[in-house]
């Protein structure tokens, strides 16, 4: 068996991982496996020479000897586990068959290339009857869509009081702790944040001493994640700064090879990285770089990372912005926006948000001006990239690029050319694409600053409650709204409702297909929409629907006049419940009901 689970940086993939390799060996789980052996993908890089699976699993685990020939009789017995695809340089590509023929890795012993072993033991063509995990990104997730996966999984992050707990947990002034929280709780977007465990430590470490020294400016409490990651960075080089004559010379040349490492999806330098940039250790530079053994034996051991891929990411892109000589920016954000694998789309973020001066402020006190020339060439590209990137949602790479924009422009959190840039869109157009928390937050915050959007399509975005609930403010200001295919429920639609209830509300087509919707969720709709002249379509198919929801349907059809079609197939209405509501099209002419 094959399986896969996605998540968005920092959600835990690898630390989900390190838990199951842990309570197997523990003995909590997964019994039924004798052995597992589990890889980075950032490690395998670094073989760039053909090997064998006997090979690949002693330059790991030396100490398994020569008994892998027995281990390999009883492959039911075997795990493997592939962490980090999307950190991979190698591509797999399990859409050619060509490979089947051409890489013969069938045998253990047989030396290929590292992704031909790979791709073999997700296809079962090596050790069939053993198990494989690979975890990857969302962005990368496609390249799995063709491989023999049997099982899908995403990782969600915290729900709930999980986050409350973590604050809890992180601090151990429980003063502080709850200080933290309250302040989270009560900012929407940094709340929803929370959601995923690295955005929690960083917000522990920048607001944690906001909290200690009892110092609050309420003008200077991050809203956005490139205001958060700028705390962080403020606090390093507050404790730090003063300790090298030039911190932003170093700074820059630190994010120079951070930006090279996002470049090559590269996370752990070594001292020749150090060099070729004309860096040193120092305490300045621990502030950014954690040292780490990489192994015991290694004749040089040490080597060097971010704390966190979104750290790196957020230090590249203060490099881009000081960069005395950027050359021609505009094109060189164009071609980062471009790539499609996913690499620059944080780092994009940071510059974004880093144009905004009230969020570099702080950073200037200890680096210097940020060339105003290149701020404002950034702010100027993302206004042209969301109004050409609008029109492009046909594709799903055309959504991703366009959900991408309007994350930049909320992290530039500059009002005037989020309205410039979002003055000519009418459609917002995301079906079928997974939509995160924080997406849902950066679109109510997009959709805040319109008067009206013509056309809202959310339709199967796996949509959870608190993404549902961050929307729930700016759904009445879009004519045509679709939602179906999210598990949203009755508690969920009451915010459709509440939207149908707005005196300024625009909806005049509503798409609730297979919702999860009771007849008690009905009833409460229906009298939302008793309240609401405009609408003209609503789509109720594919829900739970049954004959005890007929009387509210039955005033829904005779009292609002608007109302030009509704779709109710594929509910659970009896035959006598059916004929029912189709004689009420003898009362409305015109009215085109669909059962």
């Amino acid at each position: 068996m094959s399986a896969a689970v996605a998540g968005v940086p920092g959600i835990g993939k690898t630390t989900m991982v390190q838990k199951i390799v842990y309570d197997w060996a523990t003995g909590k789980i997964y019994q039924q496996f004798q052995f597992v052996f589990s890889f980075k993908f950032r490690d395998l890089n670094s073989i760039n020479f053909i090997i064998n699976l006997k090979e690949l699993i002693l330059h790991h685990y030396p100490y398994f000897g020569n008994i892998l020939g027995e281990i390999w009789k009883h492959t039911e017995g075997l795990l493997f586990i592939f962490d980090g695809l999307d950190e991979f340089n190698d591509k797999i590509n399990f859409v050619d068959c060509r490979r089947d023929t051409e890489s013969q890795c069938t045998d253990p012993e047989f030396k290929c290339k590292v992704s031909d072993i790979v791709y073999s033991l997700i296809q079962h063509k090596l050790l069939p009857g053993c198990s494989v995990l690979v975890t990857t990104r969302p962005t990368t997730l496609h390249l799995l869509e063709k491989a023999e996966i049997s099982v899908w999984a995403e990782i969600l992050g915290f729900v709930g009081d999980e986050r409350k707990e973590y604050f809890n947990r992180h601090f151990e002034d429980q003063t502080v702790a709850a200080a933290v929280f309250k302040h989270v709780k009560e900012n929407e977007i940094l709340y929803t944040m929370s959601y995923n465990p690295s955005y929690c430590w960083i917000l522990a470490l920048a607001l944690g001493p906001f909290f200690t020294q009892r110092v609050r400016d309420p003008q200077r409490v991050p809203k956005t994640i490139t205001q958060l990651y700028s705390y962080y960075i403020y606090n390093i080089l507050k404790n730090h700064g003063r300790e090298i004559e030039n911190p932003r010379d170093v700074l820059l040349r630190v994010g120079q090879m951070a930006f090279r490492g996002v470049s090559d999806r590269k996370i752990v330098f070594t001292d020749g990285d150090l060099i070729k940039f004309n860096l040193q250790p120092s305490q300045f530079l621990s502030g950014f770089l954690m040292e780490l053994l990489e192994r015991e034996d290694s004749a040089r051991s040490v080597v060097y990372t971010f704390p966190h891929l979104t750290i790196q990411e957020f230090v590249a892109a203060v490099a881009e912005l000081l960069n005395p000589h950027p050359g021609d920016i505009l094109k060189f954000l164009t071609e980062a926006h471009n790539t499609t694998d996913g690499r620059f789309e944080v780092f994009l973020r940071f510059v974004a948000g880093l144009s905004n001066p009230m969020t570099a402020r702080g950073l200037e006190e200890f680096l210097g001006p940020f060339p105003h020339q290149t701020t404002c060439r950034v702010i100027d590209w993302v206004k042209e990239e969301v109004k050409r990137q609008s029109g492009n949602t046909w594709s799903e790479a055309g959504k991703r690029s366009l959900l991408n924009t309007l994350h930049y422009l909320f992290e530039s959190q500059n009002r005037g050319l989020a309205q410039a840039a979002l003055g000519s869109v009418e459609t917002l157009s995301f079906d079928r694409m997974t939509l995160t928390p924080i997406d849902c937050a950066v679109l109510s915050h997009v959709i805040g600053l319109c008067d009206t959007i013509k056309h809202l399509d959310l339709a199967v975005c796996h949509i959870q409650s608190e993404g549902i609930q961050r929307l729930g403010p700016g759904l009445h200001k879009c004519q045509e709204l679709r939602l179906g295919g999210n598990e949203l429920g009755d508690s969920r639609v009451k915010l459709v409702s509440a939207a149908l209830r707005n005196p300024e509300c625009k909806i005049q087509k509503l798409g609730l297909m297979g919702v999860g919707l009771t007849d008690s969720g009905a009833e409460d709709l229906v009298s939302a929409l008793s309240t609401n002249p405009s609408l003209s379509e609503l789509d109720l198919g594919s829900n739970s629907l049954t004959d005890g929801s007929i009387p509210a349907l039955r005033r829904l059809i005779l009292t609002l006049p608007s109302q030009k079609d509704i779709g109710l197939e594929h509910n659970q209405f009896s035959e006598t419940g059916e004929m029912e509501l189709r004689s009420l099209q003898e009362h409305r002419p015109g009215l085109r009901e669909w059962i």
